[in-house]
């Protein structure tokens, strides 16, 4: 019998004594049956005495440097991740590792832990990471996201305040091809394709303190079905080198199309008449437009309002300094200063002038793409409409304005 055993009982001496040697060293001749009261045979002994001594692992630390399974082995010499049972933490793997080290350790080692649910929640990764496999090789999905940099950076070369958004509208319309808007974003903040943004400083051009008459605001809770419906009507201004140039525009809000406009070095009541004299000549409305603007001097004058009134068209005004009560004209005007003014960095009156309406009507009013008119145009957007094409497309025609309550 092997010293140290008392039936069983003391199982630690007994795996110092099976590992320190043979059991066939302690046999008592040919016929000696094993140190096992009952065994019948030493193979079989040594069989059962398998389950026992505890099984060696490989030490991340050897794998991940590539050594062989002796080195590991070497290593870890006394250290028996079953010891404490099978529900041990497995140490020697460092959470750290990325996902791939860890689907390649769990791949060449999983047998060792019985199953690969248990070896992935050794390693710290769901059995679904182990399993997944990219659907596009890294290399070639490299060079596709190659690919659509150099489509997008056309697209920002000739629009270079796009963003997402645009870039998105214009692969969908202009190139009829829809790119996932993700993939784009993702390309675009890998490349660093950024949307030129210029934040400048705030110039008042409303001016309320007159004893002009008020009238109230139309548009909450209204409905915009068709063009011509609502205009929208404001005043900013453009920075040139020796000051300031103002400029004055009426926005059909159905479409957000600029139907008049107008510039001069002077913010006074006749800027806003000819704006207004451009928008009707243009459109010709009937009656029941309504005319939506601020409390500003300009829009409350006697001219101004005769003249809306000579055409049948219903006045209605912010309220007191709330700028959200136009918020379309403002989303325009801050179009106009991102996209064009502070872009070219308009020097004089004349650059104004020879600048300002060929952006507004060869690329604002005819190509710059809009997430609410469903990636279209103004122009598109008014064609589409009057063609009944916007119901076959599933974009909505109906804008329902703030109810002026509602949060």
């Amino acid at each position: 019998m092997i010293e140290g055993v008392n039936y069983g009982k003391n199982l630690q001496a007994f795996r110092r004594e099976i590992q320190a040697g043979d059991l066939r060293g302690d046999s008592g001749g040919p016929g000696y049956q094993g140190d096992l009261p009952g065994s019948p045979d030493t193979q079989g002994n040594r069989r059962a005495l398998a389950f026992e001594v505890p099984a060696r692992r490989t030490s991340w630390e050897a794998i991940h440097q590539g050594e062989g399974s002796g080195a590991g082995n070497r290593e870890t010499q006394g250290q028996d991740w079953r010891a404490c049972g099978p529900h041990r933490s497995f140490k020697k793997i460092p959470r750290d590792a990325s996902t791939t080290e860890k689907r390649r350790f769990v791949d060449r080692y999983w047998k060792e832990f019985g199953s690969v649910s248990k070896a992935c929640r050794e390693v710290g990764i769901s059995p679904s990471s182990f399993y997944y496999h990219p659907k596009v090789d890294p290399s070639e999905r490299a060079r596709r996201d190659a690919e659509l940099r150099d489509r997008i950076e056309a697209i920002q070369a000739q629009y270079p305040a796009y963003g997402v958004r645009q870039v998105y509208w214009e692969f969908f319309w202009t190139h009829h091809q829809r790119i996932n808007r993700k993939r784009i974003a993702r390309v675009m903040k890998k490349f660093g394709l950024k949307a030129l943004i210029y934040r400048g400083f705030k110039v008042s051009t409303t001016d309320s303190s007159h004893s002009n008459r008020i009238y109230p605001n139309l548009l909450h809770g209204k409905e915009v079905s068709a063009p011509n419906q609502v205009w929208v009507a404001d005043i900013t201004y453009v920075r040139i080198r020796t000051g300031f140039i103002y400029f004055a525009a009426v926005l059909d809000l159905f479409s957000r199309r600029v139907v008049g406009w107008a510039v001069s070095k002077r913010i006074d009541t006749e800027l806003c008449l000819e704006a207004l004299k451009m928008a009707i000549e243009k459109r010709q409305p009937g009656a029941g437009l309504i005319h939506h603007s601020d409390r500003g001097v300009q829009y409350t004058s006697d001219e101004y309002v005769a003249l809306l009134k000579t055409y049948g068209i219903e006045i209605s005004m912010s309220r007191k300094g709330n700028c959200w009560d136009n918020a379309f004209m403002e989303s325009f005007f801050g179009t106009l200063k991102r996209e064009e003014v502070h872009l070219l960095d308009y020097e004089d009156f004349t650059d104004v002038i020879f600048r300002l309406p060929k952006f507004i009507e060869d690329l604002y009013n005819e190509k710059r793409r809009h997430s609410s008119l469903g990636g279209l145009s103004p122009a598109e957007f008014e064609a589409k409409w009057e063609s009944g094409e916007l119901k076959k497309l599933g974009i909505p025609s109906v804008i329902k304005l703030w109810d002026g309550l509602s949060n």
